[in-house]
């Protein structure tokens, strides 16, 4: 998602660095950049244009500061304008008082509305908060049943049963209230397209339970359609919010860019994934800043904070900075570090790195020859790697399916990692008890920037 626009804006903003100072004529040369930029991502064209003339209106009337070159500039203007167009700030859910807060999942068939109702479950679960799904969608047979294996898979239950929609909502908020359960999602039915149907039903469910949040959800892959999906689903529910599914898809992102800016409501959740863990809370600046190749660091931090073990992270901080990290060590981390999703999407929020880094489809194929290579080796030949000479190198390729070339460059690359590690022994570490991974001295979790890829 964003790759096509990032790299039109990375193309822009390279033609302006080395000029002294921006022209009027400069400016409008850029805005026209930008607006065939927007247009090739597929936002719509009406959002475009107020875009663009916002972007003129802050460049042309800004007072330039003179610690900025004009590339910066354009820079901090378009940021800003993108941060907007996605939302502005981040959605702040707020619980009922008295319990449940309930929320209904609305949109079309094939947006992912099943699957993500089941990941804002699982998402919630991680907030503390004790869930209760409803399966409303009894157009689809199947779809009940899909909600149900999902709710199994996260721990959470779920209601329906052969009713009527609004009935099986009614009941869903009594069930929740009689079980306790501090949160209620409801799981609408959808159509292939927008029709009185659908929406009849789903304005009496929304009658019937006054939920605290609607959330539409939007396939980012749907691009320009989904603004009149947006305003059809806003002028009967008033939606809250927008859960884009497939932001991890090849779209250009213009669904994203244009729905916000159409009904004025914030983007609020996306799904990165297939899997039930692949979503998260969107933050508009964290997304700008990625589409502007400037890295997403909050982000990675978060997913490896969630990902790394505290105490045995704590314990190899330890080690490094004592000179003592093994390849045992390395392997337990390159373990942890493939729970915070798909590699190629953690280098994306790196910033500053390379635009074909950013793109490499990077998976954990390519981490198995390192973790076949070091699983090959003796106790004492990950301890002390330095014993490994040409024999036991043989050995080990051998064991490991890989080529003595292989084993040569992990060595080297580790040892130089335990080089650098002990040089940060002066580095901050966590207090006992806080939540810390050791990290490399631009964010990168250790070795990650020395891991071997084939």
């Amino acid at each position: 998602m964003f790759d096509t626009l990032s790299d039109r804006f990375e193309g822009i903003f390279k033609r302006l660095r080395g000029k002294g100072r921006l022209t009027e004529s400069d400016v409008e040369e850029v805005l026209r950049e930008i607006r065939n930029a927007l247009l090739e991502a597929d936002v719509n064209v009406d959002v475009a244009r107020t875009v663009v003339a916002r972007i003129r209106d802050a460049a042309i009337g800004a007072k330039l500061s003179q610690a900025l070159d004009p590339s910066q500039q354009v820079i901090k203007i378009v940021n800003a304008e993108l941060t907007n167009i996605l939302g502005g700030q981040t959605l702040k859910i707020t619980y009922a008082g008295r319990p449940p807060t309930v929320v209904l999942m609305a949109g079309l068939q094939g947006s992912g509305k099943t699957t993500n109702s089941a990941k804002l479950a699982r998402w919630f679960k991680s907030q503390g908060r004790q869930p209760l799904l409803v399966g409303a969608d009894l157009q689809r047979p199947a779809a009940v049943e899909q909600l149900r294996t999902l709710g199994r898979q996260i721990d959470v239950p779920v209601f329906s049963e052969a009713s009527d929609p609004v009935t099986v909502a009614t009941r869903g908020l009594a069930e929740a209230r009689r079980l306790g359960r501090d949160v209620l999602i409801v799981d609408t039915a959808g159509r292939l397209a927008i029709d009185s149907e659908m929406m009849n039903q789903v304005r009496l469910i929304n009658e019937a339970i006054q939920p605290d949040y609607t959330f539409l959800v939007i396939d980012a892959m749907t691009g320009q359609d989904a603004v009149g999906v947006a305003e059809a689903f806003h002028e009967t529910l008033a939606i809250d919010g927008v859960i884009l599914s497939k932001l991890d898809g090849d779209a250009r992102g213009g669904a994203a860019l244009s729905v916000k800016e159409v009904i004025g409501r914030p983007i609020a959740f996306a799904s990165t994934g297939e899997k039930l863990d692949a979503f998260e809370q969107f933050h508009p600046d964290r997304m700008a800043s990625r589409i502007l190749g400037m890295g997403d660091m909050l982000t990675l931090i978060e997913q490896a904070e969630q990902a790394f073990e505290k105490d045995s992270a704590e314990e190899a901080a330890e080690r490094m900075l004592a000179g003592e990290f093994t390849l045992d060590d390395f392997l337990e981390q390159m373990q942890q570090l493939k729970k915070m999703g798909p590699i190629s999407g953690l280098l994306g929020m790196m910033p500053g790195m390379p635009k074909e880094l950013k793109g490499a489809k990077i998976s954990d194929d390519d981490l198995k020859p390192v973790e076949a290579i070091i699983r090959s080796m003796t106790v004492q030949e990950r301890h002390r790697p330095e014993i490994i000479n040409g024999s036991r190198r043989t050995r080990i390729a051998a064991g490991s399916g890989t080529s003595v070339g292989e084993i040569n460059r992990l060595v080297k690359q580790f040892s130089e990692m335990q080089k650098m590690m002990k040089r940060m022994g002066g580095m901050t570490m966590g207090k006992k008890g806080n939540r810390k991974m050791p990290m490399m001295p631009r964010g990168q979790p250790a070795g990650f920037a020395e891991m071997p890829f084939r």
